[in-house]
């Protein structure tokens, strides 16, 4: 450790700190998730559903594509309604009127204020009740066992190919026939039962819903609580201190008068021959774009389901290619390609730190790792068809289709040997960098220490996906999901591409070793500090309690704190520029890393605590307000680091590239405006509007099939083309520089002992 002994203990403890608490509270959750009762029976003990059937009923939400096809507890797609949300206004309205012709002998609209009221009073009694007795049975009135079938009923039609209802299917982008067989629609409907039973009854000896009073629903007094509005202003306290003790720190901390190093006369990357695994990393480059072109191409195909819902441009493919699949396609496929670019420039880098060399078989393992990276992604993709076309039997559904959960998708199976390859990956890191780590030498290995660290966590992490199964509890399952969404790739990767930078930059000579190496271990306290029990954020709605949400909320905010000082880190990245002439040949990966920067501020600060504090989080949850977040952050930031680590290694294995000025100016311009355009146009927008709506009136009307076919929505979904046409051709034009980099025949000739056109 040496000088930087402080350094890793902060880190070291912090880890060990934060880590508790989410082991701690992730217990609680354990603990106190909304139980699945043994058996549904009304007060005079007619039985009418079991847990089985509930936990039967999960299983057929994940079958039609789960989070994919509307959400559950506001999490998921976004065209169809929140289930949890319209269940529960539907229900309540049938109950009132079925209470209001029972007492008054008139439907519940044509009472008296009086009367209405005076029903209102029950209907909150019986639905904020547990009802839960000694022997784990859900015990509801006859009335409102009528309620929930008249509820059902409409589900049940729904999610089948019943006439009336095709407009409706249409607008929530649903194909025909969702869930052929009517046993598992009437099971659908009891697992979306479920969901909203948890979201209106209140926890034993509390004043609170298990989902903490989400969603808003004015007819049973389903408002913020008292501790949401408490931690929302803690939160926001807590990110103005942290960005008021970050600025101190670094002022006064911080080594502000070290002086560059002299920077090498040429790329010292370049005094290394090509090795043979590094040669073989063009195929990982070529898959990384053929990837994104096809993730951008159906991701324009998804959204145009938003505006014509089964048809594109009048043609229907919805009962081959539906919403559900092809927006499964577009999540799946970006978290491909985007790990596809990190496993890449991780394997460029390991002959380096190896000293130039490869380890025994290194090529072979990296050969093999593609094919079965390839495997994978055509095997789970193909999965995911079989699953949501009903092709597989139901019992295999969720192990080689679909797992239903946004993210998580892919089959169960296909996860498993998605993680054995990246364990494999972990394996070709190690046998590159563990010699050079415990080589004696006087070299500071600080910073080398920290690479294989994060080279480590994402190796093991991804494992925290296994945690549950097909049956898990809702409220479990989301806690070991986030661990693999936030925690896996918003926490580690987010290191690994600091320390992997810092590392490249100091290899080059650009930055003194001492100072890339107190950065990125500063950085990765600031990192985990936040992002370790902020993945509590994602779970304020989720069957938790309140300290659960009281520690997302606090540390949540910290998230945002080391992103305030990002403007300062992208311009010390463009300045590396003009430290050597050889450095112009590396402009275009400094122009990703310096739009990572911004959209890591914009995207990931900005957006991400637009949607942050509890109170905000609870009108907004499941809104559009949150794939503004989403592509702003995942492709703003990891999209765009996974494309300069290509460009970067591209450089490097081409020695005689010459980048395009054109095609490169027309990607970055056309991603970027695309980007924008998308937000600004779109997505912002109908969110805001949305917003507007939920807090009025509540989640169901704010995702209701009259409130999104409204005109000014229908044209701010059409609008959204434009972006989409921009970014598009931004996406193609960098496909094209990196396959024609990749397949470039005087790269392919050159000499393979010298990098000789990153010299000058």
């Amino acid at each position: 450790m040496g000088r930087y002994k402080k350094h890793w203990f902060s880190l070291i403890g912090l880890c060990i700190v934060m880590f508790s608490l989410l082991g701690y509270f992730g217990a609680d959750i354990y603990r106190s998730a909304p139980p699945v009762p043994t058996q549904v029976v009304t007060d005079s003990g007619k039985p009418l559903f079991t847990g089985e059937d509930i936990l039967d009923g999960q299983t057929a939400w994940q079958s039609v594509g789960g989070m994919q096809l509307g959400s559950i507890w506001g999490h998921g797609a976004y065209q169809a309604p929140d289930w949890t949300a319209d269940w529960l206004h539907r229900e309540l309205p049938a109950w009132l009127d079925l209470a209001a012709k029972s007492q008054f002998g008139k439907p519940y609209a044509e009472l008296g204020a009086g009367p209405q009221g005076a029903l209102r009073a029950e209907l909150k009694a019986e639905y904020r009740g547990d009802g839960v007795d000694a022997q784990n049975r859900l015990v509801v009135s006859e009335r409102r066992a009528e309620a929930m079938a008249q509820t059902a009923d409409y589900y049940q039609r729904l999610f089948s190919a019943d006439p009336s209802l095709q407009k409706s299917r249409e607008h929530f982008a649903m194909k025909e026939d969702t869930l052929p067989s009517a046993q598992r629609r009437q099971q659908l409907s009891h697992f979306f039962f479920w969901t909203a039973w948890a979201a209106s009854a209140e926890r034993p000896d509390s004043h609170i819903t298990y989902t903490n009073n989400w969603p808003h629903e004015p007819l049973i007094d389903n408002v913020p609580s008292s501790e949401n509005v408490v931690w929302s202003v803690v939160s926001l306290v807590v990110l103005l201190a942290g960005v008021g003790f970050l600025v101190w720190g670094w002022s006064f901390l911080g080594k502000h008068d070290e002086s560059d190093p002299v920077a090498p006369a040429r790329d010292p990357l370049t005094r290394f021959a090509l090795t043979p695994s590094q040669r073989a990393l063009g195929k990982y480059l070529f898959l990384v774009v053929g990837l994104f072109v096809f993730q951008v191409f159906i991701g324009g195909f998804t959204a145009h389901y938003t505006v014509e819902g089964q048809r594109f441009y009048g043609i229907d493919v919805s009962q081959w290619f539906p919403y559900a699949l092809t927006r499964t396609w577009h999540i799946q496929a970006a978290l491909f390609w985007i790990a596809t670019g990190f496993l890449a420039v991780g394997l460029f880098l390991a002959p380096i730190i190896n000293g130039g060399q490869d380890p025994k078989y290194q090529k072979l393992g990296v050969d093999v790792l593609f094919w079965a990276l390839v495997v994978v992604c055509v095997g789970s993709f193909i999965g995911n068809y079989l699953a949501i076309a009903h092709k597989l039997p139901a019992e295999w559904s969720f192990w080689l289709g679909h797992q239903g959960y946004e993210f998580v998708d892919l089959g169960r199976l296909w996860q498993i040997l998605k993680w054995v390859g990246i364990l494999f990956w972990l394996v070709l890191m190690l046998r590159g960098v563990t010699p050079a780590l415990f080589k004696k030498s006087g070299e500071d290995k600080n910073l080398l220490a920290l690479l294989t660290a994060s080279v480590g966590a994402i190796g093991l992490f991804y494992g925290a996906g296994l945690f549950y199964g097909e049956r898990t509890n809702l409220s479990i399952m989301e806690y070991w999901r986030w661990w693999v969404v936030h925690l896996w790739v918003e926490g580690f990767f987010e290191v690994f591409a600091t320390t992997a930078l810092a590392f490249v930059f100091s290899s080059m000579g650009l930055v003194s070793r001492s100072m890339a190496t107190s950065a990125s271990l500063a950085s990765a306290s600031l990192f985990m500090l936040g992002g370790i029990p902020g993945t509590f954020h994602h779970l304020y709605f989720a069957g938790t309690t309140t300290p659960v949400m009281a520690v997302g909320a606090a540390f949540s905010a910290l998230e945002v704190v080391p992103l305030i000082v990002l403007g300062h880190e992208a311009w010390s990245q463009w300045r590396l520029k003009s430290r050597a002439p050889w450095m112009e040949n590396l402009k275009w990966p400094l122009v990703a890393f310096v739009t990572v920067a911004f959209w890591n501020m914009l995207g990931a600060g900005v957006f991400g605590f637009m949607i942050n504090p509890p109170i905000s989080l609870y009108y907004i949850q499941g809104l559009n307000t949150t794939p503004v977040h989403a592509h702003a952050a995942l492709f703003g930031v990891y999209g765009f680091l996974a494309l300069g680590f290509t460009l970067l290694v591209l450089r490097y294995i081409r020695p005689n590239l010459v980048f395009s000025e054109r095609l490169m100016k027309t990607a970055f311009c056309g991603l970027n405006g695309g980007l924008v355009l998308m937000i600004v146009t779109s997505l912002l927008p109908i969110g805001l509007i949305q917003f507007g709506a939920s807090v009025s009136e509540g989640l169901w009307w704010a995702r209701s099939e009259e409130f999104m076919q409204q005109p000014l929505l229908q044209t701010l979904r059409w609008v959204r083309t434009y972006g989409d046409v921009v970014f598009i051709v931004g996406a193609l034009a960098m496909a094209g520089q990196v396959v024609l980099g990749v397949f470039q025949r005087d790269a392919l000739d050159a000499p393979q002992g010298r990098l000789q056109g990153a010299t000058s």
